[in-house]
């Protein structure tokens, strides 16, 4: 059996929160931009430190398990 909880919730998290894409905090001017596809150094560092909070508390806290039989 596999479990493919942490590979999924992983993957679109990584998408949803990548800097530009969606949101960008903190923004050139201001605090939020929705949608400008450019980024900076900091929004990086602020965009994973928001990642890894969110995938902790989805795979440790919450428990998300997917399981697959394989074979």
């Amino acid at each position: 059996m596999a479990d493919w909880g942490p590979v999924i919730v992983a993957t679109v998290l990584f998408v949803l929160l990548t800097p530009g894409l969606l949101f960008q905090i903190p923004a050139k001017g201001r605090l939020v931009e929705f949608g400008n596809m450019s980024t900076s150094g900091l929004s990086i560092l602020v965009h994973a430190v928001i990642y890894l909070v969110v995938l902790t508390i989805f795979l440790i806290v919450l428990g998300v398990h997917i399981y697959t039989n394989s074979g």
